[in-house]
């Protein structure tokens, strides 16, 4: 994004973007939280500490990947192994209800569920040197959005066995892939869109 500030700390209508996130998960229609937990960089812990959502939130320092901020969240959990625990990209603002509600109740018949963009682009697989290989079918490809969900001992085993064995994901849900366990994707609308450059930030404006 540029400019040294932390994206998820920019301004949005008067408020940090990560503190407009977070209170979309509460809006009326959305599943209930019993609770929140922050990653946030040392510099911002301070700032974060000051907001209240009404429910119990724990603000911690992230570490030196998006992986590893996750991991030291997730230990600070209250011990209860078969708590749905959702984790979310800090500038998503517009998590989508319906589909939430859906990936939750998808949540008893799957070890783990994600929400995902179906594709609208041809994808061609190519080699090394740029030479088409094949014509991928596009609607087997969707793009992997948040909020990405599984029972916290189950997100706990995967991240513990990720760190052990030195691997990093792109995303949470590959640890589960990892393991071999089951992962649902949910549809989801282009709304929920991540802002990661000055252009995703202008396509927000006009939500």
């Amino acid at each position: 994004m540029g400019g040294g500030l932390p994206k998820q700390f920019r301004d949005w209508d008067g408020r940090p973007l990560l503190q407009v996130t977070v209170e979309a998960f509460l809006a009326p229609g959305m599943p209930p939280l019993a609770g929140i937990a922050l990653a946030v960089p040392d510099s911002h812990v301070e700032e974060a500490r000051s907001w209240s959502f009404g429910v119990p939130c724990t603000i911690v320092t992230g570490g030196s990947t998006r992986q590893e901020s996750v991991w030291i969240a997730l230990k600070t959990l209250p011990d209860l192994p078969l708590a749905p625990v959702m984790i979310h990209d800090a500038v998503r603002p517009f998590p989508p209800t319906a589909p939430l509600w859906e990936a939750l109740e998808a949540l008893n018949r799957f070890d783990g569920v994600l929400l995902g963009e179906p594709s609208t682009d041809t994808l061609k697989r190519v080699d090394s040197h740029g030479l088409v290989l094949r014509t991928e079918p596009r609607e087997e490809f969707f793009r992997a959005q948040t909020p990405q969900i599984a029972r916290l001992g189950t997100w706990r085993q995967a991240f513990q066995s990720a760190e052990a064995a030195g691997f990093l994901g792109t995303d949470d849900v590959a640890l589960l892939e990892r393991l071999g366990l089951s992962v649902r994707l949910i549809p989801s609308p282009s709304s929920n869109l991540k802002l990661t450059t000055p252009e995703d930030w202008q396509r927000a404006r006009s939500h």
